[in-house]
């Protein structure tokens, strides 16, 4: 079954578990700026596109998520990764769509 996980702010569920908790953990990951995490600077997504093209800026992005969610949330498989982008601003909300890596059962 496939899911997508949007990095715009929600709520924290502290009581999330099984699929809620690991989908909650994937929009934490690609929503939090790399540095902002008192002890974890390296947690989230860097700013290294901040300042770039968007084209560029959303291929650094993408990057960065699937190496992020590798890392941190192995228990997801990415397909495919979208954008919104909001223009005034110049932010590029990521929209993920993810899997279950395989052999994965909750």
């Amino acid at each position: 079954m496939e899911h997508v996980v949007t990095g715009a702010p929600a709520a924290v569920d502290f009581g999330a578990s099984g699929l809620e908790a690991i989908l909650q953990n994937v929009r934490t990951i690609i929503s939090t700026v790399q540095g902002t995490v008192p002890l974890d600077r390296g947690f989230g997504l860097s700013q290294t596109g901040l300042d770039a093209p968007m084209e560029i800026a959303q291929a650094r992005m993408t990057a960065e998520v699937v190496d992020a969610l590798q890392l941190l949330e192995p228990l997801v498989e990415v397909l495919e990764i979208t954008y919104t982008h909001i223009g005034i601003e110049g932010r590029l909300i990521p929209q993920v769509r993810i899997r279950l890596a395989e052999g994965v059962v909750l």
